[in-house]
């Protein structure tokens, strides 16, 4: 023993409370006197000392209780406080319990798979003894028909000779085949015209494997029946590779039934009337350790063979059976031959070896843990540190490694925390400007919508950012004159709202200017042309749409400064309105000519940037003029907001991202 180990032992005692003391106390004596029961006469045997026993026997359960608790409290204070614990625990819960688990689900699986196959074994060979006795009934049948004998008096006896009376008395004992007995039982199966029934059929507590044929003969029908009791001897030749097995019979619940009895089914209620079950047949022995027993159950339906009234016409006839899944593996694969039980062998190797190396795997990632630990100690300090308001402290690096790497990212971190800090400052006051910003250009369109005799008007504008570079407007000329203006700045962000503002301003004075706007568009939009060549960079210009209409004589005068022209759509055919020039603030002189369409009622106006026709799929197509047409073409009925609407979200759903390219206006202008 080293010397040190009784300073330990006295270390630990002076850190344990009075109540931990009496608990180890306890459990030391517990231990004791289980030592003592090792001696020839039994502790439990003398008298007091057997109260004894059995009191600190309560008190031991109660210490280790107490115990128990006390770790739970100490794991979540100190044990996993330390991420090295924690990272133990969470490979336990990661790796050992799943596996654990899946090893229940896949034994859970495989009662219910080995249940499921132990019921379908056993009602197939059931369904072989129906088939056996209908094929005897089939050939007594055939001999009477093929003899001329013709129909005999009721439950005559079979012809002798009758090759149905000797087929399959080995194997149905207690086969009964009998002339004209069971017509009855032929409508209840396959209806009045069936002229077959095989099946299970209940006679009281009894059950009967019957099967009733009729056949054609020279002068009436033959009818022959053939009849199997379900009796003990008949269960010991059923599916020889299951274990015992026992056959429920039940009947009606009659009013007044004890509750005990009764069970429910549907909407029906039955009552167990006779047990029909193996006597010689034991369940095989267990071949592995994993070859445990199978329970399983199988739900018969069983045809009562004289009806009283009111009653079902079938009863339900429970079939309870055990199982080895060796057994049935041996069926299973009963083609496969020797090579069946190898497979099963392989599949076993194969999960053991899974087993194995998920504990390697364990293992090693708790082996990992130390460098992961050390390094993140180390991070944990520096972040006190920091917390504390000391940005100058550095983490040690020791290693070239990733969390070496992590090391240096975090020193460079606080190298720069102030500079972050500052530019996060900056940020949120440039997302408020913007925010300012975006208030400021909503108001810059039209708050309402225009209202003109004879024609309805909408439109939306979709920003790709913050701030939008189109630009539309609605201008009232006079009672029954409106102009129309689709500005398409070059550029996104606030360079294009800005300009966007700037050409709404000088828009709106040149209108005002023009009085009630008599001029011709060209010449507006050819002074707007100078007004953003001489105010902004040779680089910005802006695709511009400028058109008035006149309700009283339905005449839309325009010019097109080199936008996307807009589609005017009366009936079948689609018109651009592409008359006009070169796009405003590129040039200084530039020339624009005026364009006149006259409307007719029913017909249609969409105006629309690039932004709505540009938008790409994941192929690289851009959605185009021509499916926005069929779009326009497929809701021209609907109202211009309806219409707007769906043009944006065909373009958006074309693109299929949730990030929008660019700016997308369009105005929808609809004739009555």
């Amino acid at each position: 023993m080293p010397p040190y180990f009784p300073d330990r032992v006295r270390f630990f005692w002076r850190r344990l409370t009075r109540l931990d003391r009496v608990a180890l106390v306890v459990i030391l004596l517990y231990g004791l006197i289980w030592l003592l029961r090792l001696a020839p006469t039994k502790v439990s045997e003398i008298g007091a000392l057997g109260f004894l026993f059995f009191s600190i026997g309560f008190l031991f359960f109660l210490s280790l209780g107490y115990f128990f608790f006390r770790f739970l409290g100490w794991a979540r204070e100190r044990l996993l406080w330390s991420l090295r614990n924690r990272l133990i625990v969470a490979y336990v819960f990661i790796a050992v319990v799943p596996v654990l688990l899946i090893l229940v689900m896949v034994m859970l699986s495989a009662s219910v798979i080995y249940s499921q196959l132990g019921a379908y074994l056993l009602n197939d060979d059931l369904q072989w003894f129906v088939e056996e006795a209908a094929d005897a009934a089939e050939d007594v049948a055939a001999s009477v028909a093929a003899q001329g004998q013709g129909a005999l008096r009721p439950q005559a006896p079979p012809p002798a000779g009758s090759p149905g009376t000797t087929v399959a008395e080995r194997d149905l004992p207690g086969l009964r085949i009998e002339m004209n007995v069971g017509q009855e039982m032929l409508p209840r199966q396959a209806g009045p015209r069936s002229d077959r029934f095989a099946g299970i059929v209940q006679t009281g507590d009894k059950l009967l494997l019957m099967a009733v044929v009729e056949r054609p003969a020279r002068t009436d029908r033959v009818v022959v029946s053939a009849s199997v009791p379900v009796t003990p001897e008949l269960l010991e030749r059923l599916a020889p590779y299951l274990g015992p097995i026992q056959f429920v019979v039940t009947g009606p619940a009659e009013r007044g039934a004890p509750q005990g009895g009764v069970f429910r089914i549907g909407n029906r209620e039955f009552r167990t009337v006779g047990r029909i079950g193996t006597r010689q047949r034991s369940l095989q022995p267990a071949a592995n350790w994993l070859d445990y027993k199978i329970d399983g159950v199988s739900k018969l339906e069983a045809l009562t063979l004289s009806l009283r009234p009111n009653e079902e016409a079938s009863h339900p006839v429970f079939a309870f059976f055990s199982a080895r899944p060796s057994q049935l593996n041996a069926r299973l694969f009963s083609s496969l031959g020797e090579l069946g039980g190898l497979y099963f062998r392989v599949l076993i190797a194969v999960g053991i070896v899974f087993l194995v190396i998920e504990v390697a795997a364990l293992i090693t990632g708790i082996v990992l843990t130390r460098t992961i630990t050390r390094a993140v100690a180390d991070l944990y300090r520096a972040t006190r540190d920091v917390q504390a308001g000391d940005l100058t402290h550095r983490v040690r690096v020791q290693q070239k490694d990733q969390l070496g790497v992590l090391g240096e990212s975090f020193n460079a971190m606080t190298s720069s925390i102030s500079a972050l800090i500052e530019e996060q400052r900056q940020r949120q006051r440039l997302e408020n400007e913007l925010a300012i910003a975006r208030e400021v250009q909503a108001q810059l369109f039209p708050q309402s919508l225009p209202s003109l005799p004879g024609i309805q008007f909408d439109a939306v504008c979709r920003a790709a950012r913050v701030v939008s570079g189109d630009y539309y407007d609605f201008l009232c000329l006079g009672p029954t004159r409106l102009g129309i203006a689709l500005a398409d700045i070059s550029g996104k962000g606030i360079s294009a709202a800005l300009i966007m503002a700037s050409l709404q301003a000088a828009l709106r004075s040149q209108v005002l200017l023009d009085g009630n706007a008599s001029g011709s568009t060209a010449e507006l939009v050819s002074r707007l042309n100078r007004h953003l060549y001489l105010n902004s960079s040779e680089d910005r210009y802006a695709t511009f749409f400028y058109g008035v209409y006149d309700a009283a004589t339905r005449t839309l005068h325009y010019t097109n400064a080199g936008h996307l022209p807009p589609l005017y759509i009366v009936g079948d055919r689609v018109i651009k309105l592409e008359e006009g020039g070169m796009v405003v603030g590129l040039f200084d002189d530039c020339t624009y000519q005026q364009g006149t369409i006259h409307m007719e009622p029913g017909s249609l106006l969409l105006a629309y940037s690039d932004g709505l026709t540009e938008p790409e799929n994941v192929y690289g197509e851009e959605f185009g003029a021509r499916r926005l047409v069929e779009v326009a073409m497929r809701h021209r009925d609907a109202p211009p907001r309806f219409l707007a609407e769906s043009l944006v979200a065909a373009a958006e759903e074309w693109a299929g991202t949730a990030e929008q390219a660019d700016d997308m206006t369009v105005i929808v202008a609809r004739l009555k």
